[in-house]
């Protein structure tokens, strides 16, 4: 694909883009934002010490607990090149056939950069499926021996013929049924590609043009469809490349997250890799993407937080309609081919930040910065969230 003229051609394509019927989730409200946590992948994988499978499941039920609806999870990458996402299949297949216990479903994504990554993924998802099914079916055997009966307890005299509870007293949210962490829902995966907004960085992360990377998605999308898996897409160095600088074409940007919609991705997520990104070319990229008839609903924005812009540039998006944010726990991150590159913004702060605003998340944001406390010390960092840290002081 050439990219020439991209700007007059996105307009071009603009009415064609507003009647197609974007997949995506259902339109949220002003006041409520959806939290997509990055920190198992995005967050861990450019950490140079081997973390424990055991860690990063840890981590993840944890996450589980605090609100979270959104999880990424691992990637399906090569583990020459990301050896610390080379036990990202027992993830899966921990999470499917033991899923971590949640006040509600959570939708699991995996990282995947070509079809042998997606095949590995069906592959786990199948057997996973299988195990588990048959695990379920060995348990409701009618053949199996019957369970004793527990041992009789001294006998207290006889029991009262009327309840002395009171019937109008409400359920103990305590009980198995009543507490929300005891529920154990079934969870949902879904894949995420990534493609990239300049021709180096491309080139430099993925070894193919940005027109062959699109080439190379569509079976995986197509696939996807048949099972009924749904598709997330990054669109990296959107505000700024290592290699190119910070001035990428808005029109790049937007003309590459139509293609990916069109190609049936079910929503695009635009990162600021680098950090580089500041306000004036957020709310540019922003108003270029609405003029290329990309709706709002279809985005998520993924900031980095090099140079302390990234809350500023959340709070611009907030603005302009974007309600899907990426955060990392305790400010984990940092792009392995994008060097000075520091973490995601913190899941931490960006929830505080929009508590603050009067937008709701459904995240537990005192449970996140416990979290944030604990993996830091785990993986012998410092703590990368301010607000997590001034939280933590005030409750000590």
């Amino acid at each position: 694909m050439s990219f020439a003229n991209s700007f007059s051609r996105v307009c071009r394509r603009s009415s064609l883009i507003c009647r197609r019927a974007f997949a995506s989730n259902t339109r949220r409200p002003a006041e409520q934002v959806r939290i997509v946590e990055v920190g198992p992948r995005d967050g861990l994988q450019n950490e140079k010490n081997i973390i424990s499978l055991e860690t990063k499941i840890e981590l993840i039920e944890r996450l589980t607990r605090t609100g979270l609806r959104d999880i990424e999870a691992g990637a399906f990458v090569a583990p020459k090149w990301t050896p610390q996402m080379a036990n990202s299949s027992q993830i899966l297949e921990h999470i499917l056939t033991k899923p971590p216990s949640a006040p509600h479903p959570i939708s699991y994504s995996f990282l995947l950069p070509n079809m042998k990554g997606f095949e590995n993924f069906l592959s786990v998802s199948s057997t996973s499926a299988k195990s588990s099914k048959t695990s379920k079916n060995a348990s409701n055997d009618p053949n199996a021996p019957p369970t004793p009966p527990p041992s009789p307890q001294p006998d207290s005299g006889p029991s009262p013929i009327t309840s002395t509870k009171d019937p109008n007293e409400m359920p103990s949210n305590t009980s198995g049924a009543g507490n929300p962490s005891s529920i154990t829902p079934r969870p949902t995966t879904e894949v995420s590609l990534f493609a990239a907004a300049t021709e180096t960085f491309s080139q430099r992360n993925t070894n193919c043009s940005i027109a062959q990377s699109l080439t190379r998605f569509q079976p995986i999308l197509a696939l996807a469809k048949t099972h009924s898996i749904r598709v997330r897409a990054y669109v990296s160095v959107a505000l700024g490349c290592p290699y190119e600088g910070p001035n990428v074409s808005p029109a790049r940007v937007a003309e590459l997250a139509a293609s990916l919609l069109e190609m049936g991705a079910d929503e695009i997520s635009v990162a600021d890799t680098t950090g580089m990104g500041t306000a004036p070319r957020t709310l540019e990229l922003l108003r270029t993407m609405s003029t290329a008839g990309i709706a709002s609903k279809d985005l998520a924005f993924h900031f980095h937080d090099t140079y302390g812009q990234a809350l500023v540039n959340s709070v611009v998006a907030l603005e302009h309609g974007i309600r899907t944010f990426d955060s990392s726990v305790g400010g984990l991150g940092g792009c392995p081919y994008s060097k000075g590159a520091t973490g995601n913004v913190a899941t931490e702060d960006l929830v505080y930040c929009l508590h603050s605003l009067g937008v709701e998340t459904g995240v537990d944001v005192e449970g996140v910065a416990e979290i944030g406390k604990w993996i830091s010390g785990e993986l012998g960092r410092e703590n990368d969230s301010r607000a997590g840290k001034a939280i933590l002081a005030r409750n000590s």
